[in-house]
């Protein structure tokens, strides 16, 4: 849920980077950005990670790839044909004055190639990018865990306290390696295998979660101190920022899979009722915010409340309708690789 006013801060950005709709930049807005960044996705591997150790249990490998594939590549191929086209042909209006018509905008977006970001027309993946790098992770993944199991079938990965520490301190060094855009396959890789080896062994959650809140405190900290330091110079790379980056997202992740056994596990309507339908969110909110976006471009002047709450609030309304569409017709849950179906499908 945290995607859309994170995607609609985009449109305020003030280190130069572009969006699908832009309109001015503004720190505050942009600090939604800062606060979230350093470990929003970092966080999803980790437990992309957890997930497939607790999924190894109960699933051979080739089932294992067999759900990969129809979890994540087929909605990455049916989203990237389907909803690609559409926000790219907005930016491109609304970035580089495109007039035609969106049917013709279809060759333009798989025949040009720029930046793979979209901003200006061309071919992306939008934020389906998560999409295709987590199946190539857990297929690379899944070799790293065959040969552990083939040659080391006895190795313990009870990480003391002080090892949990160190064990992020890989992840600068990483950053660019293997990176496109920005996002480093390596970086990510090591935090899939991270939560996959270390953060699902029950003795180490109990570490971090005895833990939680020095964790917690220090990632807020360093979180803080990183927003302010923005907010005061604008400032959004180099040393400190980076430094500061860092701490935050290693510590946040450590953080938050302390509390969640605290805080975290309950169930109830509404978490029954976002856990069957958090993928679709996922898949089509950014849409949302964008279609929106373009059409308040020039209907709220300057306004930066208008343009980045009103964006928010009916993209979360936009997003859920299309959702309960989406769920009730079974060929459009196999696209987007949506479990189950119906208004009691929360328990998948």
């Amino acid at each position: 849920m945290l995607l859309i006013p994170y995607h609609a801060a985009q449109a305020f950005t003030t280190w130069g980077e572009g969006n699908y709709v832009y309109f001015f930049p503004d720190r505050a807005v942009s600090s939604v950005i800062i606060f979230f960044a350093p470990f929003l996705m970092q966080l999803l591997f980790v437990f992309a990670g957890m997930s497939t150790k607790f999924a190894l249990t109960k699933r051979t490998y080739g089932q294992y790839l067999t759900e990969r594939v129809k979890r994540l590549l087929v909605p990455l191929v049916f989203c990237v044909v389907t909803l690609m086209p559409a926000m790219t042909y907005l930016a491109d209006r609304a970035n580089c004055g495109y007039a035609g018509g969106f049917f013709a905008h279809y060759a333009i977006f798989f025949t040009k190639i720029t930046d793979l970001s979209g901003f200006d027309g061309a071919f992306s993946f939008g934020q389906f990018w998560f999409l295709l790098y987590l199946f190539g992770i857990s297929v690379v993944a899944l070799g790293i865990i065959v040969l552990q199991k083939r040659f080391l079938p006895d190795a313990r990965f009870d990480v003391p306290v002080w090892a949990l520490v160190l064990l992020g301190l890989p992840l600068p060094i990483l950053r660019p390696v293997l990176a496109v855009g920005g996002k480093s396959f390596a970086e990510f890789l090591y935090l899939f295998l991270t939560g996959y080896f270390v953060f699902s062994n029950d003795a180490v959650s109990g570490r971090i979660e005895k833990y939680r809140w020095l964790w917690g405190s220090i990632a807020v900290a360093a979180d803080l101190f990183n927003l302010v330091f923005y907010l005061e110079t604008g400032a959004a790379s180099g040393l400190w920022h980076d430094i500061a980056s860092y701490v935050a997202g290693w510590f946040m992740i450590l953080a938050l899979i302390g509390f969640g056994p605290r805080c975290l596990s309950f169930h109830g309507p509404v978490s029954a009722y976002f856990s069957g339908r958090s993928f679709l969110v996922f898949s089509l909110h950014f849409l949302a915010v964008v279609l929106l976006q373009y059409c308040m471009r020039s209907a709220a002047g300057m306004n930066v409340a208008v343009l980045y709450f009103a964006p928010v609030i009916l993209a979360y309304v936009l997003t859920l309708t299309a959702c309960e569409v989406v769920i009730r017709v079974p060929v459009l849950r196999f696209l987007f690789g949506v479990k189950g179906g119906g208004k009691h499908d929360g328990k998948h």
